[in-house]
């Protein structure tokens, strides 16, 4: 029988519930139980794929090609195991399933409400998890505690309670407890106020895990066990890591907790084994040296790269390096020039995204990395940019484009493919989820990955036009991916230029901080080489990084 973990978040959002929600799943199957994840955001979307990077941040894909919340992204990798669909639920999922039945009759004209019909709805996908070969759900309700938006998963989890029973069922409230500066103080009534809340409602907090940017005394910490009636052996402090989020796990067990949570679950299992973890974290405490790498964007908000981020400090790990991101505004190139804004770094990445703002300094900076042989990595639109940026300097097709960003221009380099000839009708479907890519014999990106065969995941609409790959061939641009039936081109390279790869994949959803996907590990080994001739520097005492992301400080 599965047990059930639900984690709760209070006083503000963005404390990290993502990835203690990871860290927790890392120690538990660590311990040799099976862990499945899964998070319900409350807001009425029904995915986050048509939300805005600029205010969401990325949209993560599963394997299975659902478009979810960029927290399931730290669940695969702290954990390994892979999420699907049934992992991310939202509002207007859950309400549009409820009314779905409502219409097909299968409440027989009963009168539906949020209670039972709605939280019955989100009981169903907490359940879709359990089985006979999952140990532990851990189920994430995002949002803040006291929110009108949340209070049907709340009300959700405190009837699995009475329905699961209390031996199979373990509430976590994660809290901030804020410093005062001016002041010197701790506060502890915020997270006071929060159990408040949730006891209210009819929740008592099992375990509290007290974020906070200092470190709390223990007078602090019996007091919030005192007033929020929690034994004080299941109070755990969560400070700021000082050099990456995947130091957390090792914070939360020094504390105890997964002994905490094995035994109130009545789970009898083995210690941990952190060992390869631990040196995941030396590597990153202590690189030996530094470089610098370009990912010119179009979305200025942190989180909307937040895998690419991950993926190079994994990839960092495995060649021993700090890799330092500048983050390029593509905008700022078109005004600037790529000569003034990529000035001096080692290794340049034009990501994913929709849309035709900022694809000009894309393509400026595809052109910089191309003509001055500085190692080159473009993802989904990136590689389009770079088809592009090729088709207009090399091949003298000034006004070639994509369809997407000019329906009539007479190079359609990149198009749908029900605009090429001689291809299935596909109609402008998106391609989500995992494909199988063959790679050729002899070719960078093969030597990268070491198989002749890779998987990766997609979400893009538009693809190389076909007609011209005779054209891009004879001028030295090779089509080292290919998808099993030949017809879709999936990664590209320069025969003539030291590092030079575009994926119409995202590579960077793959990657794991103890195992850092090949192909960044490939690229980020060329900027080393590249660096390496430029006399790149040793990585000197400053240590301070971005507690969300855990990628260097610009």
């Amino acid at each position: 029988m599965s047990k059930y973990i639900f984690v709760t978040g209070g006083v503000i959002s963005s404390l990290g519930k993502g990835i203690t929600v990871g860290s927790i799943g890392t120690l538990l199957s660590r311990r040799g139980l099976r862990v499945r994840l899964q998070k319900f955001d409350p807001y009425i979307n029904v995915d986050p794929g048509t939300m805005n990077p600029q205010q969401h941040g990325e949209v993560y894909v599963t394997e299975d090609g659902a478009e979810t919340d960029l927290d399931l992204g730290h669940y695969e990798r702290f954990t390994g195991v892979p999420v699907t669909r049934d992992c991310n639920w939202t509002t207007g999922q859950i309400y549009q399933e409820v009314i779905n039945k409502e219409r097909r009759g299968d409440y027989l004209g009963g009168t539906v409400q949020v209670i039972p019909h709605i939280t019955d709805e989100i009981k169903s996908c907490m359940r879709k998890l359990a089985g006979d070969d999952v140990d532990v759900v851990i189920t994430e309700i995002g949002g803040t505690v006291g929110d009108i938006e949340s209070l049907p998963f709340i009300e959700a989890i405190r009837q699995m309670r009475a329905d699961e029973g209390i031996e199979n069922t373990l509430f976590i409230h994660l809290t901030l407890v804020p410093y005062i500066k001016a002041a010197g103080e701790v506060k502890t009534k915020p997270t006071q106020h929060s159990v408040g809340k949730l006891r209210e409602i009819g929740i008592q907090p099992d375990i509290l895990v007290c974020r906070s940017e200092v470190d709390l005394a223990e007078e602090h910490l019996r007091k919030i066990a005192l007033f929020c009636n929690v034994n004080r052996e299941a109070v755990f402090e969560e400070k700021d890591v000082e050099h990456s989020i995947y130091e957390v796990p090792l914070v939360l067990a020094e504390q105890g907790m997964d002994e905490l949570i094995c035994r109130r679950l009545g789970i009898d299992t083995d210690s941990p084994n952190m060992d390869d973890w631990l040196r995941v974290i030396d590597r990153i405490r202590n690189p030996e040296s530094t470089v610098e790498i370009a990912i010119v964007g179009k979305y200025s908000l942190k989180d909307a790269y937040k895998s690419i981020y991950e993926a190079f400090d994994h990839a960092g790990v495995a060649c021993r390096v700090k890799v330092r991101i500048r983050r390029v505004d593509a905008g700022q190139i078109e005004e600037d020039g790529p000569e003034r804004v990529l000035e001096g770094v080692h290794g340049v990445l034009v990501p994913g995204g929709f849309g035709q703002r900022g694809v000009q300094g894309k393509i400026a900076a595809v052109r910089y990395a191309r003509t001055r042989e500085v190692p080159f990595l473009g993802l989904c639109l990136g590689m389009q940019c770079a088809t592009i940026e090729f088709a207009r300097n090399v091949l003298g097709f000034k006004s070639a484009n994509s369809t997407e960003f000019e329906p009539e221009n007479p190079h359609p380099v990149i198009s749908l493919l029900s605009e090429q000839e001689g291809i299935k009708n596909l109609g402008g479907t998106m391609r989500l989820g995992a494909y199988k890519c063959l790679l050729e014999k002899g070719s960078k990106v093969r030597g990268a990955y070491g198989s002749d065969v890779c998987s990766e995941r997609h979400r893009h609409r538009y693809e190389f036009n076909n007609c011209y790959r005779d054209a891009f061939d004879k001028a030295g641009m090779r089509f080292c991916g290919l998808s099993p039936d030949g017809q879709l081109v999936e990664i590209i390279e320069l025969a003539d230029h030291p590092w030079f790869i575009a994926t119409q994949a995202h590579p960077e959803f793959k990657s794991r901080p103890d195992a850092p996907h090949p192909l960044f590990c490939s690229f980020v080994s060329a900027v080393v080489d590249y660096g390496r001739a430029r006399e790149i520097p040793r990585v000197a005492d400053e240590r301070a990084r971005q507690p969300e992301t855990g990628a260097p400080v610009d």
